[in-house]
């Protein structure tokens, strides 16, 4: 949610290009207005728009000469998205500005204190509290940098900060506690965002701000220390990713690309990860853990949004073949349960950003009770990364679609290589082994040959885009692929979808189905296929539309379903990693279909930073 930019340069420069370039590249985080304010010679410039970042450019002068500059996205929490809420935002005597991602959690107290001493406030934010705030501490003598510092001692909440000073012009001042924040370093500027890919045009080399620590930011130095004043040394690590990466090609939307992504992304989280003549997975990120792992009795899976449902599937593969008890909880929900932890007990977080509040904040709690903390994430450097005893990365690539759907997959990779290494520890046999490894080597080909149905699916997404309701059907390992369908859905095309483990249609869904209530049903040749298949008799008998998602050479489905999308055969465990790509394509073809922006779905952000 939200994001941040801005740079300190060696030379005056024109700073609104490089600005809005940088805001561009943090749209896909979700935003609902944006501003810029750059140190100039006459003072400190600012502008901030509602809506789209074009609609700052329109009003932002074509020059803006400085060397040092800020800006923002803002995703609203406190005060509805307009012109005046939009940030960045300023003290009484207009010399401090900021912008902030994150909530302040103590701002009213602070801000009805701050209008008792005579502050004027131009927003309902929660956010301009802190400019006064440091304003505040000046007026009392502080040093802009000691008055930062007493100001961030003060508040309570999430946050990342940038601040300049128009008595300051040299000097940025950023500051983090649980909201990412990162500096590059070029050869004549240094540049602060919220993620990399707003600084990967300029440079590679970047340090990771840690939770309690401020910087320094000036064109000869850069400083980090903890709010106690304390000093931090850390040196540069390289961004592993290239800019191409997050250029959309031959594509029309990120999302196309990332779906066409998907087998890729499975190549890259198997990769040097199999042994395959010795039925092994090979997870370095564990190494150090692996006795603990060995020991365990329980596995707890804490996960939001698309990787609880990644979660969900790995928790039928590594219940199944990993011999131990998996739980799979909402981050958001467990963090406020009185759950009980022993030795035995392992929290596995599953992040895209690595950044996810709730789930970030589960792992704290977990930590501080002594629990075996393990993350899967795909952002490397990222606080969840950080924060555990071990993990695995799942190398997806920057994904920039806020519908998550390569890292969806690669996560479900991950957790089939994490069920086959608990799995072989424990009573797997060697065949068995084997043959997992292999049909997971084998499984980026099969993926390649789904995409060849894409223009089917696409004919299929016009037959169907003008429904205003779907149910997504399946069970056992396809049960979280009906949800994650269901999700995509309405992520992306506002259409009212729902998903159910098939077996729970008699309990409520069926009083739904007519023909104009079409169903997307998961049955491919498993173990339970013959059940599905009744559900789908079920759905025909009263009237209902069926787009089935069914095997290759599967012959009985076409003569019952009205529609079938075909998918190679795999073992059991691994065909969500094939049925959900069909599920990604109808869902990404509606959205266009009916004119919506797929890329940037309404109210929604790609990393939820908040709680």
């Amino acid at each position: 949610m939200c994001g941040i930019f801005g740079f300190v340069s060696k030379e005056k420069i024109n700073a609104t290009p490089v600005i809005i370039d940088g805001l561009k590249r943090l749209e896909y985080r979700g935003y609902d207005s944006a501003g810029l304010a750059a140190v100039t010679s006459r003072g400190i410039f600012m502008r901030k728009k509602a809506g789209r970042i074009s609609e700052l450019e329109k009003v932002t002068n074509a020059d803006v000469v400085s060397n040092t500059a800020i800006g923002q996205n803002r995703w609203a929490t406190h005060g509805k998205p307009s012109d005046k809420n939009a940030h960045p935002h300023f003290s009484c005597n207009k010399k401090i500005f900021l912008v902030h991602n994150g909530i302040i959690e103590n701002f009213k107290e602070l801000k009805d204190k701050l209008i008792r001493q005579g502050h004027k406030f131009t927003s309902d934010t929660d956010t301009e509290t802190v400019a006064h705030l440091i304003e505040n501490f000046e007026n009392k003598g502080a040093s802009f940098e000691e008055a930062v510092r007493l100001a961030l001692k003060s508040i309570i909440g999430t946050y990342a900060f940038t601040i300049i000073h128009a008595d300051n012009p040299d000097t940025m001042i950023v500051a983090r506690n649980s909201s990412p924040l990162l500096v590059g370093f070029s050869d004549t500027h240094k540049f602060v965002a919220s993620d990399a890919s707003a600084i990967l045009p300029h440079t590679r080399k970047v340090v990771y701000l840690h939770d309690g620590e401020f910087a320094i930011l000036t064109p000869s130095d850069f400083r980090i220390a903890t709010f106690d004043r304390k000093a931090v040394s850390r040196g540069h690590e390289l961004i592993e990713w290239s800019q191409d990466e997050v250029k959309k090609n031959k594509f029309p939307h990120f999302m196309l690309k990332e779906i066409y992504e998907e087998p890729e992304a499975v190549e890259n989280a198997i990769r040097g990860r199999l042994i395959i003549k010795d039925g092994l997975a090979k997870l370095g990120g564990l190494e150090s853990v692996e006795n603990r792992v060995k020991r365990l009795n329980r596995l707890i899976i804490s996960a939001c949004g698309t990787a609880y449902l990644a979660g969900l599937t790995g928790e039928y593969m590594i219940e199944e073949y990993g011999g131990i008890p998996v739980e799979v909880e909402y981050a958001s929900e467990f963090r406020y349960k009185k759950h009980k932890f022993d030795a035995k007990t392992a929290l596995l977080s599953v992040s895209q950003s690595g950044e996810t509040a709730d789930t970030l904040g589960v792992l704290k709690e977990a930590k501080r009770k002594g629990v075996l903390n393990l993350g899967l994430v795909n952002v490397v450097g990222s606080s969840i990364a950080r924060e555990t005893d071990a993990g695995v990365y799942n190398h997806a690539g920057p994904e920039i679609g806020v519908a998550s759907t390569k890292a969806f997959v690669s996560q479900l990779a991950v957790l089939s290589l994490l069920g086959l290494f608990i799995g072989r520890q424990r009573d797997m046999s060697l065949v068995m082994g084997r043959r997992i490894a292999s049909e997971l080597a084998a499984l980026p080909g099969k993926m390649r040959r789904v995409l060849k149905e894409a223009p089917n699916i696409k004919k299929l997404a016009r037959k169907y885009h003008k429904y205003d309701h779907f149910l997504y059907l399946g069970r056992k390992y396809n049960y979280p692929v009906a949800l994650e369908g269901a999700l995509k859905l309405k992520e992306i095309s506002y259409i009212h979808a729902e998903g159910y483990g098939a077996g729970e249609m008699k309990h409520g869904p069926i009083a739904m189905i007519d023909k104009n209530f079409p169903s997307m049903v998961m049955v491919p040749s498993d173990s339970i296929y013959e059940k599905v298949l009744s559900n789908i008799q079920e759905i025909k008998a009263r009237s209902g539309k069926v787009i089935a998602i069914a095997t290759e050479d599967n012959k009985e489905i076409s003569k019952i379903a009205d529609d079938v999308i075909y998918i190679p055969k795999t073992l059991e465990m691994l065909t969500p990693m094939l049925s959900v790509m069909p599920l990604h394509l109808f869902a990404y073809y509606i959205g266009v279909m009916r004119g919506y922006d797929v890329d940037k779905p309404r109210n929604l952000a790609k990393s939820v930073t908040v709680e």
